[in-house]
């Protein structure tokens, strides 16, 4: 028995610091969407269910501690994209061009190839630069807030310094107990406890699927479904990328019309599944793979109440968001820069993305990514010719 308590703490562990680091981004990216509270919850509940029983089902076959999450740099997009053409419905017809892009990246192998060959330093310039203003989510609000906002950074920081995996699970709980605080005397949570779901039709226009679709498809296989898959690989697991893919934009589609944003497979969280962390017996950590699931489908029982915390301090849910993808900038920004010939490109892709300006209905981040993609076509054809 005592064998079977590290990979279950670990999973525990895995699926709490997961969704208590990142849910405030998933509900920010789903309202500034179009979502209503109703659809922001059903987004989080269909988003939960999909990735525990999708860890559960593919950690129990394949005996692989799969940890299937949402895409929180993909939610922080969504943040800054805006309303779409279409309002929440355009939305969830992108959510669903782009589970049909990870289809096609795990059946089509060319479309993963595609994937993998955009230069590292672009993608991390974009996604940088999609999480910028996000980021200053914390500076702005202590302006405003000074004293609720201060609480919650010093308890990230104080935290981080002595046990950085539990610094943002801490400051949200502050967040939490600071949103209560301030409720009404006499408050009550109207409606059921537990969320509905709450089916969306589709609409699906062009902008939307350029502008929303394709960048949110591209944030979640380069900076979460590829290296989750190297850090399987690098813990001596090696799923077959093809089904997994595959399997992952299926299940992607399938939520979508309930609000779901994206399934795709965990990176950081993977490593605590996956490594020494979940114990030594490797043939028995997939129990951890099993464990997060039932976790995150507990947790997703739960949305309608986070959303009825949450609504009405959005202030001090940017800022707790903020802190929980202030890691993922630093790295994106270190990442964009590390290649002396590519830094120019990368830069100019992070101020397009960072900028926010949107041309004929293509986000910033479309525009970020082909501008720092021509920069750094015309420097190497440049370098080419100069050495001829």
């Amino acid at each position: 028995m005592q064998a079977f308590l590290p990979p279950i703490a670990a999973g525990f562990l895995a699926a709490f610091v997961a969704y208590s680091s990142t849910f405030t981004v998933v509900l920010q990216g789903l309202t500034s969407v179009g979502a209503t509270p109703d659809q922001a919850a059903s987004g989080l509940l269909a988003i939960s269910l999909v990735m525990g029983l999708g860890g559960i089902v593919y950690s129990a076959v394949t005996r692989i501690p799969m940890n299937i999450a949402w895409s929180s740099p993909g939610a922080a997009f969504l943040v800054a994209a805006g309303v779409p053409e279409g309002g929440f419905a355009g939305a969830v017809g992108a959510f669903i061009v782009a589970g049909l892009l990870t289809l096609a990246a795990g059946l089509v192998r060319p479309v993963a190839t595609a994937i993998a060959r955009i230069p590292s330093s672009l993608a991390s310039a974009m996604l940088a630069g999609i999480l910028f203003d996000l980021c200053l989510a914390p500076v702005r609000a202590m302006v405003e807030a000074p004293l609720a906002a201060g609480a919650i950074i010093v308890s990230f920081i104080a935290i981080s310094l002595w046990r950085p995996l539990f610094a943002v699970p801490a400051a949200t709980a502050v967040t939490v107990a600071l949103v209560v605080a301030a409720l009404p005397p006499g408050f009550s949570f109207a409606g059921p406890l537990m969320a509905t779901p709450v089916l969306v039709t589709p609409e699906f226009h062009l902008s939307a699927a350029v502008g929303l679709g394709v960048p949110l498809f591209v944030i979640s296989m380069a900076s979460q479904n590829v290296p989750g898959l190297t850090i399987l690989k690098a813990n001596g697991y090696d799923p077959a990328p093809g089904p997994l893919f595959a399997t992952l934009g299926g299940l992607g589609v399938a939520a979508a019309p309930f609000g779901a944003h994206s399934v795709i497979l965990a990176a950081i969280t993977a490593g605590l599944c996956a490594g020494e962390s979940a114990g030594p017996d490797r043939s028995l950590r997939w129990i951890a793979g099993v464990v997060s699931g039932l976790c995150y489908i507990a947790f997703g029982l739960s949305a309608a109440v986070l959303v009825a915390l949450t609504a009405g301090s959005p202030l001090l849910v940017a800022t707790v968001a903020g802190l929980a993808l202030l890691g993922v900038f630093a790295a994106s920004l270190k990442a964009a820069m590390e290649r002396d010939g590519e830094r120019e490109a990368a830069a100019i892709a992070f101020l397009v993305t960072a900028s926010g300006i949107a041309f004929f209905g293509v986000s910033a981040a479309v525009w970020g990514l082909l501008a720092g993609g021509l920069v750094l076509a015309a420097r190497r054809l440049a370098g080419r010719r100069f050495l001829r």
